[in-house]
């Protein structure tokens, strides 16, 4: 299913005039304040975050999956899917595959499908989490129960070598530039392993993988304090991380994953770390209460996604911090809502915490800091972060042909009936 250029624009008359004058007041506020409008919405309008293919589906738990129909059953309808994401929000321009929930049988073709709804397609993610049915991540048979690049049997870490070695070929025959490698590798009780002897197979095995990859592409390392292993897990936090990244190479950094931290972590000074080494490889977008609740992004934290992406800002308008083009995608999991509606809203997050993070007077809040006057500087902050820019956004979003409110736009366009009607009720997504 495709939505058309003219059905968005029947949908954004309703509107239209509203919306219109919401935008002339907000710009008269933020010129007030020395801002420029015009140059936030281009700002916001190039702001672009991959969708990734596992979640275009209803998600689930270990207890159990509720699903909704009309979900995509082939790698083409979710290609499909991101493009009616694209098309409503104009906020995504790529999608990133998980192998092998998305093993694509004919690339050039595959390729060809996203251009024509203006996608690409991002990191590629490898998979040895779990014995996949087909055994299509298991090119030896051997099973990941306890471990695969930490593991004690070296036959299983060869394989999971092998398997990142395949996931990188299919990147590249997609245009991918880069590979997130995420381990569920861990142990659940004292005892099971030896802390230093599974780091350092999983060093080897990473320096490995990272020695065949194409000179352009970059390696993607990815922590999480546990789950599914419950008392110690490998690369447990940036530390971790970033100690595999420096022994690996100098393209491979640290990606994080805003729902793998332990509750009350300050996740916008781990990425003021990241950054300050040159390491920050990109984030995947996501939200909790507890953990990896995968949550629609800034459904709960939303002043700690707005603080992220104060320092975020200090490095993409600034000079000061050296460090690689960062990747920018979602990652959550759809078990209580329509996946599409969900994504949006995580794109619309996103783009609010970017832009409302473009309105801080910096050079002020460096001043209070420098005057050590914490007042002052939340009277700076909470000014930028409370300020409503959705008009921004969604003047950004109609100049590029997209919905001025991408949900009421496909609920008002019928996307998710429409889907059901040509696919049934009974289709199911890859992955989990």
């Amino acid at each position: 299913m495709r939505l058309n250029s003219a059905e968005i624009e029947k949908a954004n008359q309703v509107h239209s005039a509203a919306h219109r004058r919401d935008v002339e007041v907000l710009s008269e506020q933020l010129a007030r304040r020395g801002l420029d409008p015009e140059k936030l919405i281009a700002k916001i309008g190039a702001f672009q975050v991959a969708v990734p293919s596992w979640a275009l589906g209803t998600g689930g738990t270990r207890f159990g999956r509720f699903p909704i129909g009309g979900e995509p059953g082939s790698l083409d309808q979710k290609i499909e899917d991101a493009g009616l994401l694209r098309a409503l929000s104009r906020q995504t321009a790529s999608i990133s595959l998980h192998i092998p929930w998305d093993i694509p049988r004919d690339a050039k073709a595959t390729r060809e499908l996203a251009a024509g709804l203006g996608l690409k397609f991002d990191a590629v993610n490898s998979n040895t989490f779990q014995d996949a049915k087909n055994h299509s991540n298991m090119p030896r048979g051997l099973s990941y129960k306890f471990g695969s690049l930490c593991h004690s049997d070296a036959q299983v870490r060869r394989q999971a070598v092998e398997h990142n070695l395949e996931v990188v070929r299919y990147g590249v025959e997609l245009g991918s530039e880069a590979i997130t490698v995420w381990l569920a590798d861990g142990t659940n009780y004292p005892g099971q392993a030896n802390f230093r002897r599974q780091f350092e197979r999983v060093r080897d095995s990473l320096k490995e993988i990272y020695k065949a990859l194409p000179p352009h592409w970059a390696m993607f390392t990815e922590h999480k304090p546990y789950e599914p292993n419950f008392y110690s897990s490998v690369v447990s936090d940036w530390g971790s991380s970033l100690l595999l990244a420096r022994a690996t190479g100098e393209r491979c950094r640290c990606l994080v994953d805003l729902g793998h931290h332990l509750p009350n972590t300050n996740i916008e000074q781990i990425v003021s770390r990241l950054l300050m080494e040159g390491r920050l490889a990109g984030f995947h977008f996501n939200d909790s209460k507890y953990s990896d609740d995968d949550l629609t992004t800034g459904c709960i934290k939303s002043y700690q996604l707005f603080l992220i992406f104060v320092e975020l800002v200090e490095f993409l308008e600034g000079g000061s911090i050296k460090n690689p083009p960062l990747a920018w995608m979602i990652d959550a999991s759809h078990n209580t809502k329509d996946p599409l509606e969900d994504l949006v809203q995580s794109l619309e997050a996103i783009a609010l915490a970017y832009g409302q993070a473009l309105l801080l007077p910096r050079r002020e809040l460096e001043e209070a800091q420098d005057h050590n006057d914490p007042a002052w500087a939340q009277e700076i902050l909470q000014n930028a972060y409370r300020t409503d820019v959705r008009p921004l956004l969604a003047e950004a979003r109609l100049r590029q042909g997209g919905a001025i409110y991408p949900v009421e736009a496909y609920r008002r366009l019928g996307v998710r009936e429409r889907l059901v009607k040509e696919r049934g009720s009974g289709t199911v997504a890859t992955g989990l």
